[in-house]
């Protein structure tokens, strides 16, 4: 019975040892606006919803962790568990080419790191620490500092670190893709969000990276791919989270959204729902700048064209008709403009008088300042063209004291126009 009792206890235990390995441990944040992060240093939620590790203050730290821990393993001596993460991430500096030291993405078995350093320690380790088998950590690294001291390839990689900032193995940023599978790099300090795969596999104890710019499908061959034993480096309970710094350059560093799995594959973020990256200042002035510019252009054209329209209308209005017998017959030609403005446009407070024979109107000549009488006719009206030819032409010859003289006329368009001395009492 004894036996048979151990024997069912032992069976129990193995149950609960298989199903422990085989527990599915996942979460994931597109946005941060409920998290419940456990954040320290420069770490904040933004009301926008985004994780921001730093800010634009030099020489501090930013960390932000998941509030507990992952089981990696199920004792000390057994293999560590598959587990898949993505987060999309991004770096706003105030300088284009030029950042503090980029995100680290960490596996430790503490989720306090505040006596890590921050300049090229990135948050994760001190002078004294760095390279130390004791600190148990898994990092990936996204690095926008050139640090030789650590063996950096660039001022613009990915590595896997494993306890120490000099990388197991890094290379520069960027992804392939497209039908070829061509290579295409990629700047983190671009600006725009770049999604980020860390995937390991247990049974075959090999660690891939992956990233694309936001929006582009995960590449088919990630951009890291090693193998790692993590049997020394993991321990049973890890917590997992993200560190920063942002010297030497002002730069400010975000997680858009994040999500793991336990035994399986990351939940895929819905992307429509992760909060906007913000633009860097200088570019927002740019931005603000290349609109107004923009529009002051359309207004200044916009105004050019309607002076040229108003212009064209203008001199429509008092475009004149000339034809050769005028230069025989007519005596002082007078402008359409000069009659417009003597009778006030035609005022109806001028008017003289009218009939079959047009209208007649008071004014005074602008520059002479000589009183007129303007009578304004048709060339469809009873006088017709070949009377007002005639009465130009005589008119024009004759000089008598008892007699109106005529001061001059005008043609434009449809109307004809003579401009008399003006009797008071005619």
């Amino acid at each position: 019975m004894c036996a048979k009792a151990l024997l069912i206890c032992l069976l129990l235990l193995l149950f609960n040892l298989v199903n422990s390995g085989g527990d599915t441990e996942e979460f994931a944040f597109n946005g941060f606006h409920v998290a419940n992060l456990s954040l320290d240093g420069m770490a904040a939620i933004t009301p926008d919803g985004l994780l921001k590790l730093t800010n634009t203050t030099k020489l501090l730290t930013g960390h932000a962790f998941y509030p507990s821990p992952f089981r990696f393993r199920s004792s000390r001596d057994s293999s560590i568990f598959s587990f898949s993460s993505t987060f999309v991430m991004g770096i706003v500096s105030e300088d284009s080419e030029l950042s503090g030291h980029g995100v680290v993405f960490v596996v430790s078995p503490t989720g306090d790191l505040r006596g890590a350093q921050g300049t090229q320690y990135m948050g994760l380790f001190n002078p004294s620490n760095n390279g130390n088998s004791t600190n148990h950590v898994l990092a990936v690294e996204l690095d926008t500092v050139f640090n030789p001291e650590f063996g950096d390839i660039n001022a613009n990689h990915v590595g896997i670190d494993i306890n120490s900032l000099r990388s197991y193995n890094s290379t520069p940023a960027g992804y392939f893709a497209g039908k070829d599978g061509g290579f295409r790099n990629l700047s983190l300090i671009g600006g725009d969000p770049v999604q980020v795969w860390v995937e390991y596999d247990g049974p075959s104890k090999q660690l891939d990276v992956s990233l694309s710019p936001m929006g582009v499908a995960k590449p088919a061959v990630p951009l890291l791919s090693s193998a790692v034993d993590l049997s020394d480096v993991v321990e049973e309970l890890m917590h997992l989270g993200f560190s920063s710094s942002c010297d030497p350059f002002p730069t400010s560093h975000y997680i858009l959204g994040w999500s793991f799995r336990m035994n399986g594959v990351a939940p895929a973020l819905d992307l429509s729902r992760l909060p906007r990256l913000p633009r860097r200042s200088g570019e927002q002035r740019r931005k603000g700048l290349e609109i107004w510019i923009s529009t002051a252009a359309t207004v200044f054209v916009l105004a050019a064209v309607g002076a040229v329209v108003l212009a064209v209308r203008r001199r429509a209005k008092f475009s004149e008709v000339l034809e050769e017998w005028e230069l025989e017959y007519g005596p002082n030609r007078l402008s359409y403009k000069e009659l417009f403005q003597a009778t006030k446009g035609f005022s109806d407070k001028e008017l003289l008088g009218a009939g079959g024979f047009g209208t007649v109107y008071r004014g005074v000549l602008p520059t002479s300042k000589t009183e007129v009488a303007v009578k304004r006719v048709s060339h469809e009206s009873r006088q017709g063209m070949r009377e007002f030819i005639a009465e130009v032409a005589s008119m024009g010859r004759l000089r008598h004291r008892n007699l109106v003289q005529l001061q001059g006329y005008c043609r434009r368009k449809g109307e004809l126009l003579l401009a008399y001395d003006y009797m008071p009492n005619g």
